[in-house]
C-alpha cells in the first residue's frame, strides 16, 4: 500500500477517532516443548520481563517423536493489555529494528513476530542460572468500541465498518513509526 494512499485513512481518524486503530492486547509466548526445569526458568523470564505471572498451557496431543505426552505442560504466555502493552511492545520492536515483515499481517490488522534470544530486548542481562530462551510476540490491534462484541453482559455483534482491515493496520503502524518490509 502507498504512502499516498494512508492520508485518506488519516484523515477519517481525524474526523471520526471511532475508526482509528489501538493497541487491544500483546500476547508474550514461550513454548519450550518440555516441562521441568526448562519451563520453570522460562516462567521466570517472561514474568521478570513483563511483571505479570504466566499461565502454563499443555500439550493438546501426544507426540512420541518429541516426547511429548498429552497435558504436559510445555509452554507459558502471557497477556498485556494496555500501557504494559505499549511499553513492551516498543522494548520488543527495538529488538527487531522496529522492523516487521508485511506476511506476518493478517487481513483483520494482527501481526506477529518472533526474538531469537530474549537478551536482544533493551535493558536484559543474561542470567547463567535461567539461560536463554526465544519468544513469540502476538499484536491484536482493534478499533475503539469492538469489545462491545466480546464483553460479558449484553454482548452484541460488530459492523463491518468496525472491524479492522489489514490496509488500515498497515497505515497505522507506519503512522507508529513501524517499517514494513518484504512487500
Amino acid at each position: 500500500m502507498a504512502a499516498e494512499d494512508c492520508s485518506l485513512y488519516y484523515q477519517r481518524w481525524e474526523q471520526n477517532p471511532m475508526t482509528k486503530p489501538k493497541i487491544g492486547k500483546v500476547t508474550v509466548n514461550i513454548s519450550v516443548g518440555r516441562s521441568g526445569d526448562p519451563l520453570e526458568s522460562a516462567m521466570k523470564i517472561l514474568e521478570q520481563l513483563t511483571g505479570q505471572k504466566p499461565t502454563v498451557r499443555r500439550a493438546k496431543k501426544t507426540i512420541k517423536d518429541f516426547g511429548i505426552r498429552r497435558g504436559e505442560p510445555i509452554a507459558c504466555l502471557v497477556t498485556l493489555r494496555g500501557e504494559k502493552a505499549l511499553g513492551f511492545l516498543q522494548k520488543a520492536l527495538t529488538a527487531v529494528g522496529n522492523k516487521v515483515k508485511v506476511s506476518s499481517l493478517d487481513e483483520h490488522g494482527n501481526f506477529s513476530f518472533g526474538i531469537r534470544e530474549h537478551i536482544e530486548l533493551p535493558g536484559v542481562k543474561y542470567d547463567p542460572h535461567l539461560g536463554i530462551v526465544g519468544m513469540d510476540i502476538c499484536v491484536t490491534l482493534e478499533k475503539p468500541g469492538y469489545r462491545v462484541k466480546r464483553r460479558k453482559k449484553a454482548a452484541s455483534k460488530v459492523g463491518g465498518r468496525q472491524k479492522l482491515t489489514r490496509d488500515e493496520a498497515i497505515c497505522f503502524l507506519r503512522e507508529m513509526g513501524i517499517e514494513l518490509v518484504g512487500g
